[in-house]
């Protein structure tokens, strides 16, 4: 081929090129504008410093994706379900709540199944993840997995073999004119002595009215056995049925040299007892001629996406940023709170925090707190006439019917 013929063939070419068959010449221009996002965040007020300096985490790793404009409001956890479902489309984008409103903010419709559960769920404590399903959709993030309750108790009186066994604490404390409390007043802490018996109690399908079998009088364990069980450790000179508040009070003026409470006590019972203050799980008792460890209702704290969110991707971008491993970790160094991820939960730095590692070892021998509202009082009133040495004299088995009778009522 001629010079001349290829520089014709080259200019059509080339020419082709520039045209592309038709396209428009000029080259097209995306739109780079970059979205703004507004979130609005519900947290504990004790939580705000914490919270804010996660927001600002999240902004600084996402810089360049978004114009975000993320507020932080001051939200109790314990109601935010019903600030959020009288006006879910003026509720926070991403709420802190306690785990036992997950049910009804579920069925209400405030949550979407998360997108990348299986995700979530390899990165947290079994028990958090189940406190975060209903009907096996995941609709909530964990966060922590404080909310429960185990043994404090001082080492200067009581040996860590001691510490294992209710007969052991109490043993000592009767010898040294001190005392072990608990309260019994709370039905929260009554279930300690049902839990692992196989006796029961939970939610109807209702999700409002509650079975129970405390009463049961056969099995391997009756109900009579355990109340039985109760009332001897309430005739122990050792033993004092006392509210958290008293708890504290002894601790500090030296009558209590052990205790059921949780980790909100851990930096007092540590500045009262220095370095002989001690954490464990809780300890077992005596029931039927058996030691039987106690159990312990437990809880956590969940981070929810509003399903009437405007930004529902970055919603729950944030609310992952806000549960993931390092903020875990920072949440517990700022707060002191457990974690519910778990190369946190396993980290040194958990292990040298007795009250959080007490707690998680518990945490083996709890059950969510899953009971509709007549739960409480027939339990405490139950519970209470027992502590006192049961001074009506009405037959056990009688309280325990009539108990669980009150508790499943409909």
């Amino acid at each position: 081929m001629s010079r001349r013929l290829w520089g014709l063939f080259s200019g059509i070419f080339c020419a082709m090129a520039v045209t592309g068959c038709g396209v428009a010449e000029e080259p097209v221009i995306e739109d780079t504008e970059i979205q703004k996002v507004e979130l609005v965040v519900w947290g504990a007020e004790e939580d705000k410093e914490l919270m804010e300096q996660i927001i600002q985490s999240f902004q600084a790793n996402y810089q360049g994706q978004a114009d975000f404009e993320i507020s932080f409001e001051a939200q109790g956890e314990s109601q935010c379900k019903d600030v959020l479902l009288g006006g879910l489309e003026e509720g926070a984008d991403v709420f802190t709540f306690a785990d036992d409103q997950l049910n009804a903010l579920a069925a209400a419709g405030a949550l979407d199944p998360i997108e990348n559960a299986d995700e979530i769920r390899s990165r947290n404590l079994s028990s958090t993840v189940e406190a975060a399903t209903v009907n096996d959709q995941l609709y909530a993030y964990p966060l922590t997995a404080d909310n429960g309750y185990f043994l404090y108790y001082n080492k200067r009186y009581i040996t860590e073999e001691q510490a294992k066994t209710l007969d052991g604490i109490l043993e000592a404390a009767a010898a040294k004119e001190k005392l072990f409390t608990m309260d019994w007043t709370s039905a929260w802490y009554v279930y300690s002595f049902f839990g692992n018996t196989g006796l029961e109690v939970g939610l109807n399908d209702d999700g409002i009215t509650n079975y129970c079998t405390w009463n049961q009088m056969d099995g391997d364990i009756r109900g009579l056995d355990v109340a039985q069980a109760m009332l001897r450790i309430a005739d122990n000179p050792g033993f004092a049925n006392c509210t958290d508040e008293e708890f504290m009070n002894g601790v500090k003026d030296g009558s209590v040299i052990a205790g059921v409470s949780g980790v909100w006590n851990s930096v007092a019972v540590k500045e009262a007892w220095g370095e002989n203050a001690g954490a464990a799980k809780l300890p077992t008792y005596t029931c039927d001629n058996r030691q039987v460890q106690m159990a312990s209702f437990s809880g956590c704290k969940l981070i929810g996406v509003n399903a009437y969110s405007e930004y529902p991707e970055w919603a729950s971008r944030l609310a992952e940023w806000i549960t993931n491993e390092e903020n875990q970790r920072l949440r517990f160094e700022m707060r002191g709170q457990g974690p519910s991820n778990i190369v946190v939960a396993n980290s040194e730095q958990i292990s040298q925090s007795p009250a959080i590692a007490a707690l998680l070892e518990q945490s083996e021998f709890s059950q969510l707190q899953r009971v509709g509202g007549k739960f409480w009082d027939p339990v405490s009133k139950f519970a209470g006439n027992i502590a006192a040495g049961n001074p009506s004299r009405q037959s056990l088995q009688e309280q325990l019917d009539e108990m669980t009778e009150e508790v499943s009522a409909r």
